[in-house]
């Protein structure tokens, strides 16, 4: 019996292990656009985890003979006002844009995803009052939002993180909302609740995992509007403040030194934003599409 016990236990383990990776050979399979964003994406958090292994320079080492020069052989992005690599800088940008993306993300959809939980499953008073401030900061512009937060809070990489986290609430927490009121109208919804559950743990054994799958989309298409919204606080002086490389304050200090910058200041990070952004919206795309019942069949 205990041969027979430890053989199950051994069958269960190897089973879960090979799930996940089951799970992404299906959905490398169900997208080929969602595999190339993925490996797309996979390379781009390698760069940002060990920029010193592929920059060709030091982020803030200068070349005083090749000041604002075109690129060229030896500077493949040319070099900035200050003489400065702009290839390493973008490399080095990198770690910064992605870490702000998905740590802001991270900590303003697990707060939407809680609050969307519990305004789903408790209704009345409490979903009624939760929507309205949630309408609240929905009227708000993102930009605007995050421009408030920043000046009542100063500039700096943790404030920005904030921002952008603040701006991912109300968001998140109407669409996972929408996914709880479905699951809470289900029967074994109910009959949980009939047999004594409490509502704490409906919520979490039973609310809470169906919501999931929504929360996986929102938050790898979010990552793409985090690194916009960086960007475009950063291009407006109230990101990450320099020296401190992102892709945001590259753009914005270009155009702080002239109203016509060389073409080349502007072209190259724009273009890792936008590719980036790119990458994350199509991963949601495929996301969605690999975890929709509705679609499963025609994806197969």
């Amino acid at each position: 019996m205990a041969t027979q016990r430890n053989s199950r236990t051994v069958g269960t383990l190897a089973t879960a292990g090979r799930q996940p990776f089951e799970s992404l050979f299906g959905f490398v399979k169900s997208s080929v656009l969602g595999s190339v964003s993925l490996i797309l994406l996979a390379l781009l958090m390698f760069i940002g985890l060990f920029p010193q292994a592929i920059a060709p320079y030091g982020p803030d080492e200068l070349f005083y003979v090749n000041l604002k020069q075109p690129p060229s052989w030896d500077h493949w992005a040319g070099t900035d006002f200050i003489s400065r690599d702009s290839l390493t800088r973008i490399i080095y940008g990198a770690r910064i844009t992605l870490m702000v993306a998905f740590v802001s993300v991270f900590i303003g959809d697990a707060v939407g995803f809680t609050w969307g939980v519990m305004s789903g499953y408790l209704g009345g008073k409490f979903d009624m009052v939760s929507q309205r401030m949630v309408d609240m900061f929905i009227a708000f512009p993102t930009i605007i939002l995050a421009l408030l937060l920043l000046a009542a809070l100063g500039s700096g990489l943790f404030t920005v993180i904030l921002a952008i986290a603040v701006i991912r609430i109300p968001g998140t927490a109407r669409v996972i909302r929408s996914v709880a009121l479905s699951t809470r109208a289900t029967q074994y919804v109910e009959a949980a609740g009939a047999v004594g559950a409490s509502q704490w743990r409906i919520m979490v054994r039973h609310i809470a995992p169906q919501c999931f799958a929504p929360l996986f989309v929102v938050a790898s298409a979010g990552l793409g509007s985090a690194i916009f919204t960086e960007a475009a606080l950063s291009f407006l002086g109230m990101g990450v403040p320099p020296p401190t490389p992102t892709w945001g304050n590259m753009l914005g200090g270009v155009l702080n030194e002239l109203f016509q910058p060389p073409w080349w200041l502007v072209i190259f990070p724009g273009v890792a934003i936008t590719i980036t952004i790119l990458a994350f919206n199509l991963l949601g795309d495929a996301l969605r599409d690999y975890l929709d019942p509705r679609l499963r069949g025609h994806l197969n």
